[in-house]
């Protein structure tokens, strides 16, 4: 088994010594991605920083150091897609290493910047793929986020003109928002005359971008009629996800393409409730008493699931079996842009199932 992990880690390019991951880099020449005998419980995201490179540093969390980062763990938040499930079928093993999560009395939390289900469709999703149960109030959906910003943004009687899925509507509706614009939508007319002049809902205070299948230039010409009839109304969008990933390595367009349509026309920068944005860690810390220091952030991408957790002062693990990957990882971890650097986790795993030897005890 120890042959087959080091000719595993060889053809990944590492070098595995005690525990501890290194880049290989030329003969005989790595640089340790933690030192020996590093941090092997939760801290700060200040703890990760390491004096003699001034960079984060990422290794493979096993061993005694996974007992000791789980042990000191209350709260973990997972994203879904990618890492608990691909689709309709549950990652191996995440069922099992969940329920083990669960039994030993850590809170698990859902947070996922997929606008095109409710929190109760999630909970439903994850009984059905075995998953432990889940409460709707453990699931933090950009859709149900979103419905909670506007909540707390728009005054009493305004509505939302929506670019988005039946989901984004429902979570709206159980925030008491009035809002239009979900499912198909036509032009009003033949000549750019007519669709500048199609009637506007006047409660209308805010545009909600999400994932919409029906996007259309007909949506697109509304949301800027909207948005320059009053330049106080709102332009919020779910994330900027640019692509999902589907099996065999091909790809749609993400939510992110749509919102940066309507920022284009409107010539406006959208307030983004999802990952990266700590708004949605805001939402889960609202719910819970959460401690930063003690929680984890469980993801498969460093621009969304990884920079959000490091921004909030969380433990960050990725995922190897979704989109990022650790050739990624290598590039921000040795350049000098903080921004780059802000995006390398503090640890990885192949899958969620490498964390059951840990939970066995």
């Amino acid at each position: 088994m120890r042959a087959e992990q080091a000719g595993r880690a060889a053809g990944r390019g590492e070098v595995r010594t005690a525990g501890v991951v290194q880049w290989a880099r030329g003969p005989g020449v790595g640089r340790p991605m933690v030192a020996a005998g590093g941090r092997a419980a939760l801290g700060s995201a200040a703890e990760t920083v390491m004096a003699a490179t001034g960079g984060r540093r990422c290794r493979r969390l096993e061993g005694d150091a996974a007992r000791a980062v789980l042990r000191g763990a209350d709260t973990l938040l997972f994203d879904c897609d990618g890492v608990l499930w691909r689709g309709e079928a549950a990652l191996s093993g995440a069922p099992a290493a969940l329920g083990r999560l669960a039994a030993s009395g850590k809170r698990l939390c859902y947070v996922t910047n997929n606008s095109s289900r409710t929190r109760v469709a999630y909970t439903e999703k994850l009984r059905r793929l075995g998953f432990p149960p889940a409460e709707p109030r453990h699931v933090f959906g950009s859709a149900f986020c979103a419905a909670r910003y506007l909540r707390q943004a728009l005054p009493d009687g305004a509505a939302a003109f929506v670019l988005g899925s039946p989901a984004l509507s429902a979570e709206l509706d159980a925030a008491g928002i009035p809002h239009l614009g979900p499912g198909p939508a036509a032009l009003p007319g033949p000549a750019p005359a007519d669709w500048a002049q199609a009637p506007l809902e006047p409660a209308v205070r805010a545009v909600l971008v999400g994932f919409d299948e029906h996007f259309s230039y007909a949506k697109l010409c509304q949301a800027l009629r909207y948005l320059l009839r009053d330049p106080g109304c709102l332009l919020v969008g779910t994330n900027r996800d640019n692509r999902l990933p589907l099996e065999g390595g091909s790809a749609i367009p993400g939510t992110g393409c749509l919102v940066k349509a309507v920022e284009t026309a409107a010539e406006r920068e959208a307030f983004i409730v999802g990952k990266p944005n700590r708004y949605i860690f805001d939402c889960v810390a609202s719910e819970f008493d959460i401690d930063p220091a003690r929680t984890i952030m469980v993801g498969d991408r460093l621009d969304t699931d990884i920079l959000m957790g490091n921004t909030c002062g969380l433990t960050t693990l990725l995922t190897l079996t979704g989109v990022s990957t650790l050739e990624e990882v290598r590039g921000h971890q040795e350049s000098d842009c903080p921004a780059r650097q802000s995006l390398v986790p503090d640890y990885y795993v192949d899958s969620i199932a490498d964390l059951l030897p840990a939970l066995e005890d």
